[in-house]
């Protein structure tokens, strides 16, 4: 659906021009995401759906921002367009000053790998590998050249989300707490600017899931990194920066 809407109108910008919007005026990123006017609708015989209805967002670089609202109110496709996986009908994104909308699809599949760490509700963990493995392979995904230095790094993220001592554990011996913060620990691995998380803690009970939103609070204030998290999980209201409701493809406030 998205491939077929993706705009050619305008041309995409190279490398060098993507670098020189990524700073504002002072040297610094106020808004590392920016939606303006953003809507989306599916075709379904002769019926269209409209599941976002110009929706404008703003969200402040070092900010962990709540995306909340009832289901089908349209925020995990929110999510999607924000993170340059789904193109939408009209508006436009700015990630980190760059205007995603316009890119080609190999520019955002870069754009995506240099600056977006992704977390989900399942964690996807490969089972047959170990936590470290696991985020050794996505370290070479990142293009991290040497084994001894990928695990050396793979380690350091391990330790970051105190995950360390159970480097050599299969996902299938960790809790779904513990497997969150081995894929928070992948998340990371390539330094994003940004993380955005799909409904990180819906399996979790409500410790497991305020020490991933917490550790996840931690990274935005110490190092600079904008979290925004599609969840229904009241439990973890009180973390949040800003809090944004979605109803009927509207957003409806924002606290």
């Amino acid at each position: 659906m998205a491939d077929s809407q993706v705009n050619l109108a305008e041309p995409a910008p190279d490398a060098d021009q993507v670098a020189s919007t990524s700073v504002i005026a002072d040297g610094h990123i106020h808004q590392a995401i920016v939606a303006r006017a953003v809507s989306m609708a599916y075709q379904s015989g002769n019926e269209r759906f409209e599941v976002l209805k110009g929706i404008d967002l703003e969200i402040k670089q070092g900010d962990i921002h709540l995306l909340m609202g009832p289901s089908g109110s349209g925020k995990t496709t929110l999510l999607s367009i924000l993170a340059g996986i789904l193109t939408p009908v009209t508006g436009t994104v700015h990630l980190l000053g760059a205007e995603i909308t316009s890119m080609s699809r190999e520019q955002l599949a870069q754009f995506r790998l240099e600056h977006i760490g992704f977390i989900f509700q399942e964690s996807n963990l490969f089972p047959a590998l170990t936590a470290l493995e696991n985020v050794e392979v996505t370290l070479k995904i990142e293009g991290v050249h040497g084994h001894s230095n990928r695990r050396q790094r793979a380690l350091e993220l391990l330790d970051q989300v105190k995950m360390a001592n159970k480097a050599n554990h299969l996902p299938r011996h960790l809790s779904g707490g513990q497997k969150q913060l081995v894929a928070i620990a992948r998340a990371l691995a390539g330094n994003p600017e940004l993380i955005m998380a799909d409904e990180p803690t819906a399996a979790l009970d409500s410790h497991s899931g305020h020490t991933v939103v917490e550790l996840l609070r931690t990274l935005a204030k110490e190092a600079g990194k904008t979290v925004l998290m599609v969840t229904h999980d009241p439990r973890i209201v009180d973390l949040a920066d800003r809090i944004a409701y979605l109803e009927d493809g509207l957003l409806r406030s924002s606290s």
